[in-house]
């Protein structure tokens, strides 16, 4: 783990003012660019033919549904629902509530790695095609969401866990 020992001296100052900074806003801008991204991605789906998701997930509700519930009416219902979560994510509100509808949400779109891996990987299971990347890149979206759902009961960042004589500490 580096310190600010570790720098050269004229750059100690700097790394502490960029990690306390980083420290205060990493979270919240996080939490927006996730927000951006759902409500975003959810809007495309209003639109046929703007999304490069929507046919490989109207498949996956109509497969996991048995059938009973078809592409016109699972389209708006996801695309509603990913609105949903943005919106969420992007006023801080009912945080734990969108986290909820994001992990329902993810557990939908990491289905096709399942039920349709022959469109999802040119070579299963280490060579994914564009739509298997899509899907893969959720990883990332994940763990976004766990940073936030640690953060729903006042938890944050901490510049500096130890202490240290350099700077306070942000959350003190």
């Amino acid at each position: 783990m580096a310190t600010t020992s570790d720098l050269p001296a004229p750059l100690g100052p700097v790394d502490v003012r960029l990690t306390r900074w980083m420290a205060r806003h990493g979270v919240p801008l996080l939490r927006v660019s996730l927000g951006i991204v759902f409500l975003w991605f959810g809007a495309l789906k209003f639109f046929p033919g703007l999304s490069p998701a929507q046919d490989l997930a109207a498949r996956t509700i109509t497969v996991l549904s048995f059938g009973f519930v078809s592409p016109s009416i699972s389209l708006p219902v996801l695309a509603a629902w990913e609105c949903l979560i943005g919106l969420g994510l992007l006023t801080g509100r009912l945080m734990r509530l969108t986290l909820l509808l994001l992990a329902a949400q993810m557990a939908g779109t990491l289905t096709p790695l399942v039920l349709f891996p022959s469109e999802v990987f040119t070579r299963v299971p280490y060579a994914p095609t564009l739509e298997g990347q899509y899907i893969i890149k959720n990883a990332v979206l994940i763990s976004a969401a766990l940073v936030l759902g640690a953060t729903v009961r006042g938890g944050g960042l901490v510049a500096d866990p130890l202490g240290g004589s350099d700077e306070p500490n942000v959350n003190r």
